[in-house]
């Protein structure tokens, strides 16, 4: 492999570090400010993908800037795995800042300066964690990505979004510090903590205790924001914050940096010669296999879109990390490839979510009944990304889901093929009421959502946690406690609209929904990226090999395995 010396990952980072900037200097210019955004976000897209023909080629992209501690330098590398992760970080947040511009005015939303600003940095952060040489770059950037993401989830400034924030910085600097003890055992293990493909060679005869234990505490510091269970609760709370904002967590930056840390592990610190060696390998795929079980089962029983769409990320991320985990060729490209599949998926069903809450206020499945006549082109993405949940044929999740199967299969590992297949139909159980009642029922004759009612499944609950058709008092309505996540408070029933009964503020209006023409359901600024999204969604579904993450993921196993495709 060449390595070029360039500026180019640098320039990566810092080009949203700048988008920082000026968003800020142009506060009181919100047009200015928000094509500030927009630049910054297409240049940032620019820059790394003017280095994947190279890439390709067998090439990387160094920048050296000196030594960070001693015997570590800090050096970012825009190898194959790193252009993965901050081609997908770069490309969706184009899409996500035209989003966000729709949805922060169509809310008239506060503080929209801080909102765009935080979001740029995290980006930042996110590339930074893609193009770090080694463990002590990665740990910098994976704590600076924490940083910078807190305004995003408490940016409602509600009691509920403090919480859920100081809970979100909980559990990921917990896990951070996890993380910086593994690579530290690493580093006293071999004297090296630099990513190598194929993993660090001294560790394949280092002491297999301390080996595992590194192993341990990488994978549990990593996992955090991977959303393994059972330190995955931050993320359903964290969908107190704008919707955009879940998009970035679930989709492009927070989780995919934590099963992007936990492919670098796995790939180029330990490898997977090592990693099948120390016998760490099987354990973490039952962790993930439980993961993908359980948090599905949960999904089945939330009545709030957002949550339901929350649990359906923390099954749906386990099936990168047991691609990983089991180690064989296939299940490795499968796993990699989820990376991209499921991000342009979830961030489909989320955008598809915000459309929904901007127009109608909407926010509980239960309220959806007929919606799709209101909301079209939205319910049809809707449709397209959750089949691709499901793994069904001419979406991005069939793909990557083929291959974990046949690499479950090539590795021995039958009871994983059916843990996957099983969860294809957990799928199908959560995704399926939501698109049958938007186009096939009305508010009159729609059965109550979810439909589990058994004891696993658990009683149909609201996102604060309150049983749907409960008894409101004037307290509860008074708090807001009776309203979804993702409200800004303008939404919230306010004292002259108690005095308006024709206000509306979820739900189908009293006439019933409104009819509207496909794509004319909300502005273009909303609908262009849900659109967008959808349609990458089915490029990496019907023409893989087209794309570019298929050839980039096949690379890196290549590296790893020695095995080419």
């Amino acid at each position: 492999m060449t390595e070029l010396d360039s500026l180019r990952p640098l320039a990566a980072v810092l080009a949203p570090a700048v988008g920082v900037l000026l968003i800020v200097a142009l506060n009181r210019r919100p047009n200015l400010r928000e094509g500030a955004t927009i630049a910054s976000s297409v240049s940032t897209l620019a820059i790394v993908a003017s280095m994947v023909p190279a890439v390709l080629d067998g090439s990387t992209y160094v920048t050296e800037l000196g030594a960070f501690v001693p015997g570590i330098s800090f050096t970012l590398t825009a190898d194959p795995l790193g252009m993965i992760f901050g081609l997908l970080a770069s490309l969706l947040w184009v899409v996500t800042s035209f989003y966000s511009i729709g949805y922060m005015r169509g809310l008239d939303e506060h503080s929209q300066t801080r909102y765009f600003a935080a979001f740029a940095g995290s980006v930042s952060a996110a590339i930074g964690v893609a193009f770090a040489s080694n463990l002590i770059v990665l740990y910098v950037f994976y704590e600076l990505l924490t940083v910078a993401t807190y305004p995003l989830v408490t940016h409602d400034e509600t009691d509920e979004a403090r919480k859920a924030g100081r809970k979100y910085l909980a559990y990921t600097f917990g896990g951070g510090v996890a993380a910086l003890a593994g690579t530290a055992l690493v580093f006293l293990t071999t004297g090296s903590v630099e990513f190598t493909p194929g993993g660090i060679a001294a560790l394949a005869s280092a002491d297999p205790v301390l080996a595992r234990a590194a192993f341990g505490l990488l994978i549990a510091g990593f996992g955090v924001k991977a959303a393994l269970m059972p330190v995955h609760s931050w993320l359903p709370d964290a969908m107190v914050a704008p919707t955009p904002v879940s998009g970035l967590l679930h989709a492009v930056a927070v989780v995919k940096s934590g099963v992007f840390g936990i492919a670098r592990v796995i790939l180029d610190v330990y490898g997977p010669g090592t990693v099948e060696s120390l016998g760490v390998g099987l354990p973490l795929a039952a962790v993930a296999a439980f993961t993908i079980l359980v948090s599905s089962i949960i999904a089945l029983r939330q009545d709030n879109l957002k949550r339901r769409l929350a649990y359906s990320t923390v099954s749906q991320l386990s099936y990168i990390v047991l691609g990983l985990a089991l180690l064989s060729p296939a299940a490795l490209v499968g796993g990699l490839l989820h990376i991209p599949a499921h991000a342009f998926m979830k961030l489909t069903l989320f955008f598809c979510a915000g459309a929904i809450h901007v127009e109608t206020h909407t926010d509980d499945i239960s309220d959806m009944a007929g919606i799709g006549k209101r909301m079209p082109l939205t319910m049809i993405a809707f449709t397209i990304a959750s089949l691709g949940m499901a793994g069904l044929p001419l979406v991005a999740g069939f793909v990557s889901k083929w291959y974990l199967l046949i690499g479950s299969l090539d590795a021995g590992q039958t009871v994983f093929a059916l843990v996957l297949l099983t969860s294809g139909l957990l799928n199908i159980g959560y995704f399926w009421p939501i698109i049958y009642q938007a186009f096939f029922q009305t508010p009159e004759d729609s059965d109550a959502k979810p439909l589990i009612e058994f004891p696993i499944g658990g009683t149909p609950t609201r996102a604060d946690g309150g049983r749907k058709n409960a008894t409101l008092t004037s307290e509860t309505e008074a708090n807001g406690e009776t309203y979804a996540v993702d409200q800004h408070p303008s939404d919230h029933l306010t004292e002259d609209a108690h005095d308006h009964d024709d206000e509306h503020h979820g739900g189908p209006p009293a006439a019933g929904w409104e009819h509207r023409a496909l794509g004319t359901e909300s502005t273009w600024f909303i609908m262009a990226p849900i659109a967008t999204a959808a349609t990458g969604a089915l490029v990496l579904g019907i023409v893989p090999y087209t794309a570019v993450f298929l050839a980039l993921v096949q690379q890196v196993v290549a590296g790893a395995t020695g095995v080419v495709f």
